[in-house]
């Protein structure tokens, strides 16, 4: 098992182990996190149906901004289109990924857009 291998599989399983704990429902949905090396997504997710309530991601960002910027807007983001349809509190998933850096700016940028977590 090779370098990458391991640190696949390592998310793979704190993962796991977050999706354990945490669920969304139609009043508090799970603020779900995926980081690529570009790019940050958000969605809003109700596991009770299986669907995503509302998304965001760095994609629509087109200045050259960095990428912790950039996930702090992210946040930002999320939050006003969950405001708008009337969700504050939210539970948040960072799916795997540590709580430092991107994660951690776009969490900072939910709350500040006024989301509870």
């Amino acid at each position: 098992m090779n370098l990458q291998q391991k640190k696949l599989a390592r998310r793979a399983k704190i993962r796991r182990g977050i999706r354990n704990k945490i669920s969304g429902t139609a009043a508090q949905p799970r603020l779900s996190v995926f980081r690529s090396n570009k790019d940050i997504y958000v969605q809003l997710v109700n596991d009770l149906t299986g669907s995503t309530i509302v998304a965001a991601s760095s994609k629509s960002i087109t200045d050259k901004t960095p990428k912790v910027e950039k996930s702090k807007m992210v946040g930002k983001a999320i939050a006003e289109k969950a405001i708008a349809l009337g969700i504050t509190k939210v539970a948040f998933d960072r799916g795997g990924y540590l709580y430092h850096g991107r994660v951690k700016s776009l969490a900072e940028g939910a709350r500040e857009g006024g989301l509870q977590f």
